[in-house]
C-alpha cells in the first residue's frame, strides 16, 4: 500500500452507504468484469463474513451488480442496479456462506458467464476505504489491487513462454513492475499476471496471442481517478518524479514530519508535494490535484447541506431529520442557542447531515470511509462558516487530513470489519483534528499531536451498526467524531502533549482492532446492535 494516493484516502467520491461494503464491492465486481471477453449474461455472488451478514443494509448487492454493469462508484444509478441488470439481460443471484473461514471478513466469490459462454470465477476482498483486491482467479491465487495496469496471459505451462511475453513487452518500451506466475501443475494450465506501467496496444496483444502456447490475454486498466494531462507550468516531468520518488515514499508520520521540516512545508503542503510526484509518474500534474481537492470540497459541502435543506429517506428508515433538529438548538435567539451556538455544535450538525445523505445512497466523499464521511466536512464547514477561510486554505486542510489518513491506511486499517469503528471514526476524527489545527495556525508537529490525541480518545470504539445499516449509531458517532476533533486540536494548540506519538497510537489502534471480538467488527451481532430495543426497531 506504499502507493496510496490522495483519492485513496480522501475518496472515493461515491454513492453511500459504505465505502467497504458499497464502493469496495463495486470495485471488486468491476475488476472481475474485466476478466471476461464479452458482456456478462449471468453472475452468482457468494458472500462471506461481514459481507454476508450486512449486505442488504450496506447496498453490497446493488453495488456488486453495478460493478458488473460498468457503473462508476459515484453513479447515482447504483441504487437501481437490479432494474438496470434486468434491462441488460443480466441474471444475478446471491448466496450467503457464514461457515467458511476466509482470510478477510469482506470477501465475495463472483462466478460469471459471458455472452460467449465463457465462465470465470474470481474472489475479491474489500479492504476498507473503497479499496479492494482480487485474490483468486479460477482458484489460482493472485494479488490484483487495480491500482496498476495488469496484463494477464493464460497459457500452457511450457518453457519459454514467459520469456517471449516479457521480450515483446520490453521491445515495445512497456515497463514491467512485477510478474506473478500461477499454474495448476507443471506442464498444465497457467497464467501470468504482469504489472505494467503503460497501456498495451492491440498490435502487441495480437503478437502475444499468436504464440501457439498462449490461449488468452486480458488487459485490466488501473482503476481510480484518472490522471489529468499535465497542463500546468512548473509541473514535474516523469523523469524528475522518478528521481524524487524515494524521498517522498514516506512510510509513517515521523517520516512525513521529516519531509515537511526538510522542505520547510506545512503538513498539508508536504503531502501535496508527495502527491505531485505520484501524479507526475502517471502523467498528471499538481493542477490535477488542486482540481480534485476542489471537487472533494464541493461534494462534501453538498452532502452536508442537502439534509439540512430538506428531508432525506435513509435505506433502513432509522434516521432522517436529526441534523435539522440539532441546527434548531444552535440558532441565535433561542434559549438553547445561547448555549449551543458555537463551532462544535455546527460541526456536529453538518457531520450528522452528511451521514444522512450517505444513508440515503446519496453522493459523498469517503473520508476515510463512508461510515465516517461526516466528520471532516463537518469540521471544515463549521470553521469556514466562522472564519471565512477561503478555497486555498480548505484545500491545504484537506491535504493535511489526507496525510493523517495515509499514515493510518498504510500502517493499520480504516476498515470497520477489520478494526472496529475506531478504525473508521477514530481515523476520521484524527484527520479532522489535524486539519483544524493547521487552519488555526498549527505547525506540522501540532497537527500530528492533534491527530494522535483524537485517535487516542476513540481507541477501542466498536463497530455495531443497528440492523446492519450505516445509520445508527453511526450518525451520532459522526457528530462525536467532529466535536472530538475540535477539542483535540484545541489541546494540541494549547501545548498539551499527546499520550504517544501518532505512529505509536496508530500501532496501538491496529493491535486493539485485532483484539476486538468478531461480533464487534461490523457484523451487527454485538454492541448497540444487540440491544433488544434496537433489534425490535429492525423487526428482529
Amino acid at each position: 500500500m506504499a502507493d496510496l494516493r490522495l483519492e485513496d484516502v480522501l475518496g472515493p467520491i461515491m454513492v453511500g452507504p459504505s465505502s467497504s461494503h458499497t464502493a469496495g464491492a463495486l470495485r471488486i465486481a468491476s475488476m472481475a468484469r474485466q476478466l471476461l471477453d464479452d458482456a456478462p449474461r449471468s453472475a452468482s455472488f457468494t458472500l462471506f463474513g461481514s459481507f454476508a451478514r450486512t449486505y442488504r443494509g450496506h447496498g453490497t448487492d446493488r453495488a456488486l451488480v453495478a460493478g458488473l454493469l460498468g457503473l462508476a462508484p459515484d453513479d447515482m444509478r447504483i441504487r437501481d442496479s437490479f432494474a438496470l441488470a434486468r434491462a441488460a439481460g443480466l441474471d444475478v443471484s446471491f448466496r450467503l456462506d457464514l461457515e467458511t473461514k476466509v482470510d478477510h471478513p469482506n470477501t465475495v466469490d463472483v462466478s460469471m458467464t459471458d455472452g460467449l459462454g465463457q465462465t470465470v470465477v474470481a474472489r475479491g476482498e474489500s479492504v476498507g476505504g473503497g479499496q479492494a483486491r482480487l485474490t483468486r482467479i479460477d482458484g489460482n491465487r493472485v494479488e490484483i489491487a487495480g491500482d496498476h495496469n495488469s496484463f494477464i496471459v493464460f497459457q500452457h505451462d511450457v518453457p519459454g513462454v514467459l520469456g517471449f511475453i516479457t521480450g515483446v513487452l520490453g521491445r515495445e518500451g512497456i515497463n514491467i513492475g512485477s510478474v506473478n506466475l500461477c499454474r495448476s501443475r507443471r506442464g498444465g494450465e497457467a497464467f501470468n499476471v504482469l504489472e505494467v506501467d503503460e497501456d498495451v496496444s492491440e498490435a502487441v496483444k495480437d503478437e502475444i496471442i499468436a504464440h501457439p502456447e498462449v490461449r488468452r490475454i486480458i488487459f485490466m486498466a488501473a482503476q481510480g481517478a484518472p490522471a489529468v494531462p499535465s497542463d500546468d507550468s512548473g509541473s514535474l516531468d516523469a523523469d524528475e518524479a522518478e528521481r524524487l520518488y524515494p524521498s517522498v515514499d514516506v512510510p509513517d508520520a515521523a517520516s512525513l514530519l521529516a519531509l515537511a521540516r526538510e522542505r520547510d512545508l506545512g503538513l498539508g503542503e508536504a503531502f501535496l508535494y508527495r502527491e505531485e510526484v505520484l501524479q507526475a509518474l502517471r502523467g498528471g500534474s499538481r493542477g490535477a490535484v488542486v482540481r480534485y481537492l476542489d471537487r472533494v470540497m464541493s461534494v462534501m459541502a453538498r452532502s452536508a447541506g442537502a439534509a439540512l435543506e430538506g428531508e432525506v429517506s435513509s435505506m433502513g428508515g432509522l434516521i432522517g431529520g436529526e441534523a435539522r433538529s440539532v441546527t434548531l438548538t444552535s440558532g441565535r435567539g433561542s434559549a438553547l442557542g445561547a448555549v449551543f451556538d458555537n463551532v462544535p455544535s455546527r460541526a456536529a450538525a453538518y457531520a450528522m447531515a452528511a451521514l444522512e445523505t450517505n444513508a440515503s445512497m446519496g453522493r459523498i466523499v469517503a473520508a476515510p470511509t463512508a461510515g465516517s464521511c461526516g466528520v471532516l466536512p463537518g469540521v471544515l464547514m463549521a470553521l469556514d462558516e466562522s472564519l471565512e477561510l477561503g478555497a486555498s486554505a480548505l484545500r491545504d486542510a484537506l491535504a493535511c487530513a489526507a496525510a493523517v489518513g495515509y499514515v493510518v491506511s498504510r500502517n493499520a486499517t480504516v476498515s470497520g470489519a477489520e478494526g472496529g469503528c475506531q478504525a473508521e471514526m477514530g481515523t476520521a476524527s484524527a484527520m479532522a483534528a489535524a486539519a483544524a489545527a493547521q487552519l488555526l495556525g498549527g505547525d506540522p508537529e501540532s497537527c500530528l499531536t492533534a491527530a494522535s490525541i483524537a485517535l487516542t480518545t476513540m481507541l477501542g470504539l466498536v463497530c455495531d451498526p443497528v440492523g446492519g445499516l450505516v445509520e445508527d449509531p453511526c450518525q451520532k458517532r459522526n457528530a462525536a467524531g467532529a466535536t472530538n476533533a475540535l477539542v483535540a486540536a484545541q489541546m494540541a494548540l494549547a501545548g498539551v502533549r499527546a499520550t504517544a506519538p501518532l505512529d505509536e497510537t496508530v500501532e496501538a489502534m491496529r493491535r486493539v482492532g485485532q483484539s476486538l471480538p468478531f461480533e464487534l467488527r461490523e457484523t451487527a451481532l454485538g454492541g448497540m446492535a444487540a440491544c433488544p430495543s434496537c433489534r425490535a426497531r429492525c423487526g428482529r
